[in-house]
């Protein structure tokens, strides 16, 4: 008996073919559904600049035809024989790995995006069988259950898409931080698509969130839009003197080459600056913004399995929602150049169901 289209292995996506990351549409095969696979047809993917890292070969190991797209979210088509948490009409996620060695001491505390044998990427990794994975920007996905997320029946589904990356990004580093915590202080370097949530989560744990920018143009959204305490010019060296040693924490969202050393300043004693964005190839830090104050540095990814159904689930509780633009995927490329420039509120999402034909 022959299976429907969007049960069969043929598979609609848009690919790089070459290091211009230029997407076009392009035809593969998914791998059929094992024991303990879940097949899912993609309604939405969000957009993530590691996306075009990858499809321009900005860190060396791009293989093409490559298809990107790490925050995947659809509806349960089909389940192995053996899949005990997931079953067809479900609505799940898929976020930023597919698979780990489910053996070492990583995996066993549910940390599989730090697998000591190197956690599998849902877009241009190597899977266990040898075959290279591909991503969300694409018409179904067969992934097994542990990689699998159930999204909240009464969240929407475009706006659950980049809570699999920006979400858990600053969320994890939270929790591990004891900044679940309501009175406490958190300084958020950035307000991008992972800054906004950091923002939005911060505030529903209850703390008292400070957004540091280098520019003033966001300081209505990050105040009045968004929710922020404090707003504070990164470069205006008195703001940032008026800030020392009042937070307890910070996450350093941003991506462009930056010093650490203003921001660890604002730090009390023993605070803590996580790393979650990429500040250049190296950090520029003294090491006395350590010593003096006993202060730390941290560097975090997503999270593991356990913890981003917890965040999802959290984020339905307390009706935390990422502010998006809904794109078709014919406009894929139009939009990697706007997100290139910082020309978007907060977040792309591809609509991938009714546009992917």
């Amino acid at each position: 008996m022959s299976k429907p289209d969007t049960m069969s292995n043929n598979c609609l996506g848009w690919a790089a073919r070459d290091e211009s990351g230029v997407l076009l549409p392009y035809t593969f095969t998914r791998r059929e559904v094992g024991d303990e696979d879940v097949s899912l047809k993609i309604t939405h993917c969000g957009i993530c600049y590691a996306d075009m890292l990858f499809t321009t070969n900005r860190l060396g190991d791009s293989r093409y035809p490559l298809v990107p797209g790490h925050e995947i979210v659809g509806v349960v088509k089909e389940v192995g024989s053996n899949v005990h948490h997931f079953k067809v009409g479900h609505r799940v996620g898929v976020g930023a790995y597919v698979n780990s060695c489910r053996e070492c001491e990583s995996c066993n505390q549910s940390l599989e995006i730090y697998c000591s044998k190197g956690s599998v990427y849902t877009s241009n990794g190597v899977d266990a069988d040898g075959t290279i994975t591909n991503g969300g920007y694409s018409s179904f996905i067969v992934v097994h259950e542990r990689y699998c997320f159930r999204i909240p029946d009464e969240y929407p589904l475009a706006l659950a898409a980049p809570l699999l990356c920006p979400g858990i990004t600053v969320y994890s580093p939270m929790v591990r931080h004891k900044m679940n915590q309501p009175g406490k202080s958190l300084g958020v370097i950035g307000l991008g698509g992972v800054g906004h949530l950091a923002v939005k989560i911060g505030k529903a744990f209850g703390l008292n969130v400070t957004v540091f920018s280098t520019s003033i143009s966001k300081k209505e959204e990050a105040l009045s839009l968004l929710g922020a305490d404090k707003f504070v010019v990164s470069s205006d060296e008195q703001q940032m003197k008026a800030m020392a040693n009042s937070l307890d924490f910070i996450i350093d969202t941003a991506s462009g080459d930056h010093s650490l050393d203003p921001y660890m300043s604002c730090l009390k004693t023993a605070g803590v600056l996580a790393l979650v964005g990429f500040p250049g190839d190296q950090i520029k830090l003294s090491p006395a913004s350590l010593l003096r104050g006993m202060k730390t540095i941290s560097g975090s990814l997503v999270g593991g399995v356990k913890e981003t159904q917890e965040m999802l689930d959290f984020c339905a509780a307390n009706k935390i929602y990422p502010n998006i633009e809904i794109v078709p995927i014919q406009y894929v490329n139009e939009a990697w150049e706007r997100l290139t420039k910082g020309d978007v509120k907060y977040r792309f999402v591809i609509d991938v169901e009714n546009s992917l034909k």
